[in-house]
Formats: C-alpha cells, structure tokens, sequence
C-alpha cells in the first residue's frame, strides 16, 4: 500500500498527515522543532511501513533546516511544494477558504498522491556540493551587504564631505578599498581632512596595506582634502562625521566577511570533482563558477536535459500562446542567483572568448537588446555546461560555437 507525508512547516512546531493511495487520512499528528519531535516524526513513518528499501515520501513547504536535514537522510524522498502552489492545491479541496495547518499537512500529502510526477523531489547533491552551496549563497549575500553599505556611505558623503567621494570613488573598489576606509577613519569630517599632513597620510596609506606609490596618493589626496567648498556648521559637521564612523565599522566589518567567505569558497570548490569543468570555460573564475556550481548541484539526475537547466536558470525563452496571438518572452519564475550569476558569466565571456563576442554580437545584428542577447548567450554556454559535465569533457572553443548560426533559440527582450 503507497503512503504519502505532508509536513505544514512552521518555526517552533510542525503537524504531519499520512494518507493512503485512496486518500483516506490515517494518521495525523503535531510534533516539535527539536530532537524528540524528529524522532517522533520517524517513529510514525516508521509504524506506517517506512523503510531503507522503501521509504515514504515527503512533501513540506521548505528545503532547508535541520527537519529536512533529518528528512534526506538514507533514500526518502522529500518535496519541497512551493507555498503558492501548495495554496492553489487548497481550492480543490473546498471552496470555503477554511485555512489550518493539521489541513494544509493534508494537501501536501495530497499532492504527492495525485500529482507526484509534476513536482521534483529535492537534488542528491553531495555533501561537497552542498558545502559549496552554503559558503557561496554566503559570500553573495556578504558581497551585497558590502555594496549596500558603501552606497549609504556615499549617500552620506555627498550630504556633507564630497571631496572624499571626488578622492576615491574612481578608483577600482571605491569606498570600500581598503586605503579609502582608513583615510576616512582617521578624517571622518572636511574639516579634520584639511588639517592633515602629508606625514599622516602617508601613515594612513601605510595602515591600509599599501606599499607602492605611498608619497604621489598622498600629495594628491591632500591637494582634494584642501580645495576649497561648501560646508556644514561645525557642529552638524561633526555629528555627521559621528555617523559616517559608525556606517565605516559596519562596512569593514561587512569586507572581512566577503573576504574570509571568499578563501573559504575557493577552498571548498577547488576540492569539487566538476572545479576543473567549471574553470575551463572562458569567462569563468573560482567563485563565478562556485555559485553556479552552488545552484546547478552535483546531482546528474536533477534535470532531464539541457533544457531543463536552461529553464530553471530563466534563460530559457517561454511561448504564451491562445487561438491567433503568440508571444515570446523571457521567464518570471527563476532562480534568481543561478539568473545573476550566469549574466555576469556571459558579459565576462565576451571579452574571453571569440566565439561568444561573435554569437553575441549576431543576437545584436539580428535586431536583439543587449539584455536579451547576452540572455541568448546565456543559454548556449549554459547548454554547453551541461554537455561538458555529463561527457566530463573540459570546454573547447572551436567545437562550442562551430555550430551555424540558425540553429540559434530567440529570447525576448
């Protein structure tokens, strides 16, 4: 007899229901986020047949935490229902809206038994891959903190203290250098800048890390520090200075972790059997190819095809279609890291491989904007990606874009 599990996920507890391939509801029950409520969870699925050679399946609104940690273990698979579709799956139970969670367990129990093979159980990603997925998602997410932090930071300066925007934001990394930190640390206001030497500076410089050039940065800096403008009262002046310190600590704090985030990543991905795959294409560096590493997996069975990638990617073009209209367009529903990753990936590629710079340059002539023709780009080398990794091939310029140029796929702008 099949048996099917629905979880209602919340943060302190969770309730379970277990129906038969009929639908009857046969067991149903609430356990708690901690360890008893795990093994009470397995004791159930347990007493209803689950095991080794035949586990039950799982479906809960969630892909992470330490529940679906304990879920994954051995062969079960688990589902993860995306909540909106979990909400639509509801109407066709009732009509009058009734919402509960002991419910909501049974219509994703539900959905496993009707529908089981419109949904994919969660990737058997190894624990190398998965290791790469947490280090990478971290150090994006502590990349933009970064970038978020240095833009308040010059929609401060430009408040009170341009000359420090007109000294370092030109320059590669911008407010976030290393050198430009210290500088504005030891002069947080216009005033203190102006009244710095060039002994000073060259200190600061120093402090930063910087060991070339010490005496030209600081005879220019000095030179913007005492041109002559606008400034606030004394005292704002120095409130504002007050701010522009505490948003400094905040964001040195922030590129340490981008930065330690990052020897860890390419510690962890250099280690991954797919590195060297990754790295052989143009346009590509440890950790670009990390975080698709990170969202692609390692599971070869995650996707059918390379049509599969491309569409989970939001690559991939998508026809709306009804009676005489048709449209082609680009996708709403993505993963939005793979999506980020993979644009910066192909702009990388144009100025790294020829064959790239030419396809994308095709998309431009044949009328596309360059979104879409860096998109289209997008989904070659994509598809390309998964040949080389179910072949374990290394990339090869001249077979990669050998192919002509009408077996291109439009995507929309």
């Amino acid at each position: 007899m099949e048996i099917f599990c629905g979880i209602d996920w919340a943060e302190s507890h969770h309730d379970v229901a277990l129906v038969d391939g009929t639908g009857q509801l046969l067991a149903k029950r609430r356990i708690t986020d901690d360890a008893a409520g795990y093994r009470l969870l397995l004791d159930l699925l347990a007493e209803y047949g689950d095991s080794p050679q035949e586990p039950i399946p799982v479906a809960i609104e969630t892909s992470r935490g330490l529940l679906v940690a304990v879920l994954r273990a051995g062969a079960r698979q688990v589902y993860a229902i995306n909540p909106l579709a979990a909400a639509r799956y509801r109407d066709r139970h009732g009509v009058s809206r009734k919402k509960s969670d002991p419910g909501d367990a049974l219509v994703l129990a539900n959905i496993l038994r009707t529908d089981a093979p419109m949904h994919r159980p969660l990737p058997a990603d190894t624990e190398q891959a998965r290791v790469v997925t947490v280090l990478a998602r971290a150090q994006q997410d502590a990349v933009w903190n970064r970038q978020q932090l240095a833009n308040q930071i010059r929609s401060l300066l430009r408040e009170y203290y341009p000359a420090a925007l007109e000294a370092f934001q030109h320059k590669t990394g911008g407010l976030t250098r290393p050198d430009a930190r210290e500088v504005l640390t030891t002069a947080p206001t216009p005033a203190r800048a102006a009244k710095l030497t060039l002994v000073q500076l060259r200190a600061a410089l120093r402090r930063a890390g910087r060991t070339r050039g010490i005496d030209a940065e600081a005879e220019r800096l000095r030179e913007v520090f005492r041109a002559k403008r606008a400034q606030h009262p004394e005292l704002v002046e120095a409130a504002l200075g007050r701010q522009l310190l505490a948003l400094l600590v905040q964001l040195g704090a922030a590129c340490r972790a981008a930065d330690d985030l990052a020897d860890a990543v390419e510690e962890a991905f250099r280690e991954h059997p797919d590195a060297g795959i990754y790295l052989s294409f143009p346009g590509l560096g440890v950790q670009l190819a990390a975080r698709l590493l990170a969202e692609i997996g390692d599971d070869p069975a995650r996707f059918a095809d390379a049509r599969g990638l491309k569409a989970y990617a939001g690559s991939a073009p998508i026809t709306r279609a009804s009676g005489k209209k048709s449209y082609i367009g680009r996708r709403r529903v993505k993963n939005n890291r793979l999506l980020h990753a993979g644009f910066l990936w192909a702009f990388s590629a144009l100025r790294t491989s020829p064959g790239a710079d030419a396809h994308y340059r095709r998309r431009r002539e044949k009328g596309d904007w360059h979104a879409a023709a860096q998109r289209n780009l997008l989904n070659r080398l994509l598809g390309q990606l998964y040949h080389c990794l179910h072949s374990r091939t290394a990339f090869d310029e001249h077979h990669a874009f050998a192919a002509s140029a009408t077996s291109e796929v439009p995507v929309a702008a």
